[in-house]
């Protein structure tokens, strides 16, 4: 085929790129672009005998929450753009535990939401099995369509109360290296998983040496009274702090804490598969202090 004169083809060049910088221009200012990142999107809610269930975008993220977009915090996000990164300090807090227990076999996890802790711990630990509870059954629904959860041999879940769980594989003699409490409901943990009996009962399922992690509030009317209750049960535990507010996580164990040295060793040995999760080794290490829990006038939390 003959070529284009060179006059026709310069023309086709410059109204080619005219094209391309009017839709750049479009893009980037235009009236019909897309919203700003900072607007949240409504992508999905699930109906609930509890609460609805909301999935949204904003700021980059895809999050779950309670009843509406912008109500009470938000109980699960991960970033588009890096979905293996932990959005939130409370999680990544809560992972560091394997500082503590470097290669637990058997993991229950009480308190679904987003799936985001058995998610990440089962790309860390793929040979675990982690049993994960949850009460509601739209949370589940909305975890495997939304937030990439995904069950099988090794990754259980279990539609039922976190404390009836616990309760059942004591009577049946099953046992766990390690228990997260993730359980928040409107405002706090719920009072059954709070109390001296449930502790109790977690620690019976616990191997010897096995570790329990919980998500609570660094500040709160109950942090006296709860601390005095997990040192009733456990004795000294780790007390894991972001900050003077937000969330602590508490570790604690069935058997005694490691030392400074344990710590430090484990640390190093996970630091390079914690990267990819946003965890800083060295600087969730120096999170882990030490409390006995003995509160004056602090009342124990029973039943």
């Amino acid at each position: 085929m003959k070529s284009p004169m060179p006059g026709r083809l310069a023309l086709l060049f410059v109204a080619a790129l005219a094209a391309v910088l009017a839709t750049v221009a479009l893009s980037l200012g235009g009236n019909a672009g897309p919203e700003p990142a900072s607007t949240p999107r409504l992508l999905h809610t699930e109906p609930s005998d509890f609460a609805p269930v909301v999935v949204f975008e904003q700021y980059g993220e895809r999050c779950m929450n309670f009843v509406e977009m912008e109500g009470e915090g938000r109980q699960t996000c991960f970033q588009l753009d890096d979905p293996d990164k932990l959005v939130f300090e409370y999680t990544r807090m809560m992972v560091s535990a394997l500082f503590a227990q470097p290669d637990p076999k058997t993991i229950l996890i009480i308190g679904l939401g987003g799936a985001t802790l058995p998610i990440a711990l089962h790309k860390m630990l793929p040979e675990a099995l982690i049993d994960s509870v949850e009460i509601d059954p739209a949370v589940v629904r909305v975890a495997k369509q939304y937030f990439a959860y995904e069950t099988g041999p090794r990754q259980r879940v279990f539609v039922e109360d976190g404390r009836e769980f616990v309760e059942r594989a004591h009577r049946e003699g099953r046992r766990y290296d390690m228990v997260m409490l993730d359980a928040f409901d409107v405002d706090y943990i719920p009072p059954q998983l709070l109390t001296l009996e449930f502790l109790e009962t977690v620690k019976a399922i616990l191997e010897p040496g096995g570790f329990m992690v919980t998500n609570s509030f660094a500040q709160s009317s109950m942090y006296a009274r709860e601390s005095a209750t997990y040192a009733a049960v456990f004795g000294e535990f780790f007390n894991l702090r972001a900050g003077l507010e937000g969330n602590r996580v508490i570790i604690a164990s069935a058997g005694a804490l490691p030392g400074a040295a344990e710590l430090q060793r484990n640390a190093e040995a996970w630091e390079p598969r914690l990267r990819s999760l946003g965890i800083e080794a060295e600087s969730a290490l120096a999170r882990f202090a030490r409390q006995s829990g003995h509160h004056d006038r602090a009342e124990v939390l029973r039943d």
